[in-house]
């Protein structure tokens, strides 16, 4: 995947928000109207790459480690959801959440499809890919990596308490940012029963939880960060409420 192109355009999007960031200012989610610096060439956003995957599935282990690989790529922002659906077969999986398949059905109805399953991966909320296929989806990720896109700038604030979000265009319906807290790097459970009894199932960046921070309404707004435990990474996501397009991503880790 080609990714001398992204880390260019990320320094160009580091230098250009340092300026414009004074422009937010705490309004308690509410976005301030003073004016915005205008970029002078696009910068490149992260690659959000999902994967909604159980400890309970067989297919998903393979998956699993596809991802990991993918998270590896610089470029690349890779997050693990556990579902709670496999959980019938006789292992709960540890490190599902009810609103983790909320999410996921989110995505089938945006993308049209004809119901969820396991394992999958949605790419910046525009597109899937099974988590088995890695050619396909190497293929997908570069793809999203080459589309030239005007993300909104995101900083975090150095009392670690609060996150910017900088100007934009407002996608049709709105938009809203999310603070995604996960556990960086990789995760390891013994499964003792259902389709990978006996095994040593691993995942890569698991995800604790999601929280929506506010709307985003296209201009510069503080946002307030959840507590997170220590060794915890966040990712902010700004998503369009409609077609659940990620508009833009950040990470601090």
């Amino acid at each position: 995947m080609k990714r001398k192109a992204w880390m260019l355009a990320a320094a160009v999007t580091a230098c250009a928000f340092a300026s414009a960031a004074v422009t937010a200012q705490p309004t308690n989610g509410r976005a301030s109207h003073a004016p915005r610096r205008v970029a002078q060439s696009a910068p490149a956003a992260p690659v959000v790459v999902e994967l909604f995957t159980a400890q309970g599935c067989a297919a998903c282990v393979e998956a699993n480690a596809v991802v990991e690989r993918a998270a590896a790529e610089p470029g690349v922002v890779a997050l693990t959801y556990g579902v709670d659906y496999w959980d019938y077969l006789g292992w709960n999986d540890t490190f599902a959440r009810p609103k983790f398949a909320e999410r996921q059905r989110a995505y089938r109805s945006a993308l049209r499809l004809r119901g969820v399953s396991t394992p999958e991966v949605v790419i910046d909320g525009r597109r899937q890919v099974s988590g088995a296929r890695g050619a396909e989806l190497e293929a997908a990720i570069g793809e999203e990596a080459d589309r030239h896109v005007w993300p909104p700038q995101i900083e975090f604030r150095e009392t670690g308490d609060r996150v910017g979000v900088g100007s934009g265009r407002l996608p049709v319906g709105g938009a809203e940012v999310l603070a995604v807290t996960y556990t960086p790097g990789a995760q390891v459970v013994q499964v003792r029963a259902g389709e990978n009894r006996g095994q040593a199932v691993r995942h890569v960046n698991v995800v604790r939880d999601v929280v929506r921070l506010g709307d985003w309404r296209g201009r510069p707004a503080l946002f307030h960060l959840p507590a997170s435990a220590e060794g915890q990474g966040v990712v902010i996501l700004i998503q369009a409420k409609g077609d659940r397009r990620i508009l833009g991503a950040a990470v601090r880790k």
